[in-house]
């Protein structure tokens, strides 16, 4: 799929996909259609005004300047007759960009508010394939379309710009305005091929400065581990080298919009004012042309030539939106969703009992990481999962929690089928802590109920008591309103996690799900954090993913997995007794310490 992805993006993108691009994301202008709607209208009527004054100064010119009738009055009145229609441009003119730019304004809010609701409703396995980087990249640049709205605007009010001066042209001079049609053919082919080169060079750029906020994410993500390595000057040369790449796509893009827009555009009109200008020399020899004419004529040519040039230049901007649009929509149209509930899912987790029926599930589609997976967790025990890494103990929480979809088999709360539950059920019925406690920006209290108001300052103490966790935080300047920056950096590896398990116990959960939650504890924290899981456990069904074996002593079901399969299980003394796999484990384990 990938290198599908990467070979797609070198190429051009066919009028017909362009077309369909186009039709999805005018979808989002519909709710501000009437505000787009009022704008182009202004537009319209900003191009009537631009034909209609250079014919009050014609008027002046051939009937009062040149016969040398104007009187005082006559010339305050064109004045003024000029001006009101100056005035009248300017406020029109006002109107058309204050109308557009806000609809656009709101189109691209709609756009990003869309795709961040869809970002959510992905599942997990979108994430695993698509760097975080690239994702923001979509969010930010590609949604960025301010001047790619702009682009409809001056190409309606430029067609309506481009037959009215024309036919301005032809009130003047039938035989010259017919002449300058000679140049659309020219100006057709050039739009044609900088639309062939400039979207394969757009898709590309895109693609590149994707690749850099990708390495961007990764590198300021694993900053220390970067510095810790010694790996600076590597991850320099190749951002460079990526850099490089995004440098010479902008460079293509620059050449090409030099040799095929406004330059093009500049010089066919500068030809056409020769042409004007000689056809009307040659008639002059013959019989007189009025000068106001002649200006008329040039000032409406100007006109003729000037939407062209606009919509010449925004043909670029045209691309890089319709690039832009095609990944958004690529958001939009993936199907690889969360697991989905069946329909009218209202059932209510009362026990917590879990039931696992020969549950398998993979990955790719491929290759199972779980066969056959069996257990039944009461409620109130603790099931734990133990074995190497790889052996699928983490898939077993995944499928649990619905972050992924297993192929075959059925998991049962409360004897009830997992997806008769809504999501929102399971999400507040089940409890998760996992190894790396993230924390978001913000204070302690908030990190707790997770930016819940209807959960109250007196249950975020109540909570952070009952893991233990207010004995650090009682002592913090600022206590329960204490900074928190980025990822919860200024605080210790336990003290996270304690945070986490009040964050996870303060919604009062039936079931209690921990990956390897005490396997990054510091020594000072560790006390502290084994009694907040003890009071955790009681009266909730667990299952815990265990890195310690010597915490999961007292569980009431052991299973011990490798390769996607039970291989044994049972109580810690059943399985120390029985020699095997697990006891091997634990005895490791033990020397260890030792």
């Amino acid at each position: 799929m990938e290198r599908e992805t990467e070979a797609k993006s070198h190429e051009a993108i066919p009028m017909k996909e362009q077309w369909m691009i186009l039709k999805r994301m005018f979808q989002f202008t519909k709710p501000y259609r009437k505000t787009f709607a009022w704008a182009i209208i202004a537009g319209l009527a900003l191009s009537v005004v631009n034909v209609l004054l250079p014919f009050v100064l014609k008027d002046f010119l051939d009937n009062y300047l040149t016969k040398q009738t104007a009187t005082t009055k006559i010339i305050f009145f064109f004045a003024g007759l000029y001006l009101f229609g100056t005035i009248i441009k300017a406020i029109v003119w006002f109107f058309q960009w204050f109308l557009y730019e806000q609809a656009t304004s709101w189109t691209n809010q709609n756009i990003r508010l869309k795709l961040f609701e869809k970002i959510h409703t992905l599942g997990m396995r979108f994430f695993d394939q698509v760097p975080a980087g690239s994702i923001v990249s979509r969010l930010t640049n590609d949604t960025n379309l301010f001047d790619f709205w702009f682009v409809f605007l001056m190409v309606l009010t430029g067609v309506f710009s481009l037959v009215t001066s024309f036919i301005a042209m032809l009130t003047l001079n039938v035989k010259v305005a017919l002449i300058t049609l000679i140049f659309l053919p020219f100006l057709l082919l050039a739009i044609y091929l900088y639309q062939k080169f400039s979207s394969q060079i757009y898709r590309e750029m895109r693609e590149k400065l994707s690749e850099l906020n990708t390495k961007l994410n990764e590198y300021i993500s694993g900053m220390r581990i970067i510095q810790q390595f010694r790996q600076e000057n590597r991850l320099e040369e190749e951002f460079s080298h990526t850099n490089e790449e995004y440098l010479n796509m902008r460079y293509a893009m620059t050449r090409t919009n030099a040799l095929l827009l406004s330059s093009l555009v500049n010089l066919m009109y500068s030809v056409a004012v020769m042409v004007a200008l000689s056809v009307f020399g040659f008639d002059a020899l013959q019989h007189p042309v009025e000068a106001g004419v002649i200006y008329a004529f040039l000032t409406n040519l100007q006109l003729f030539f000037n939407p062209i040039s606009q919509m010449m230049d925004f043909l670029s901007v045209f691309t890089d939106g319709v690039v832009a649009g095609s990944r958004i929509i690529k958001i939009l149209d993936n199907d690889e969703l969360t697991p989905q509930q069946n329909p009218n899912a209202n059932a209510t987790i009362t026990k917590g009992k879990i039931e696992f029926r020969n549950v398998s599930f993979s990955y790719d589609g491929e290759h199972n990481v779980l066969n056959n997976i069996s257990f039944i967790a009461n409620p109130g025990e603790t099931v734990a999962l133990v074995g190497h890494t790889g052996s699928g103990k983490s898939s077993i929480i995944n499928v649990l929690m619905r972050f992924y979809e297993f192929s075959e088999g059925q998991i049962l709360i409360d004897d009830v089928d997992i997806r008769d539950f809504s999501i929102e059920e399971l999400r507040e019925k089940l409890g998760l802590v996992l190894q790396d406690a993230f924390m978001f920006v913000g204070d302690i209290a908030g990190n707790i109920r997770m930016m819940n108001e209807n959960i109250t300052h007196e249950q975020v103490v109540k909570a952070a008591k009952f893991v233990q966790a207010d004995q650090f935080i009682t002592n913090l300047d600022g206590q329960y309103h204490a900074e928190v920056i980025e990822r919860g950096a200024s605080y210790s590896s336990g003290q996270r996690q304690l945070l986490s398990f009040a964050r996870t116990i303060v919604t009062d959960p039936k079931i209690l799900v921990l990956d390897e939650a005490t396997a990054n504890i510091d020594t000072e924290t560790e006390t502290l954090i084994q009694e907040g899981l003890a009071n955790m456990r009681q009266g909730r069904t667990t299952i815990a993913i265990a890195h310690r074996l010597s915490t999961i002593r007292d569980a009431n079901l052991i299973l011990v997995l490798d390769n996607g399969e039970i291989v044994e299980r049972g109580t810690h003394e059943e399985l120390i007794e029985k020699g095997g796999y697990y006891s091997e484990m634990y005895h490791l384990q033990s020397m260890k310490a030792e």
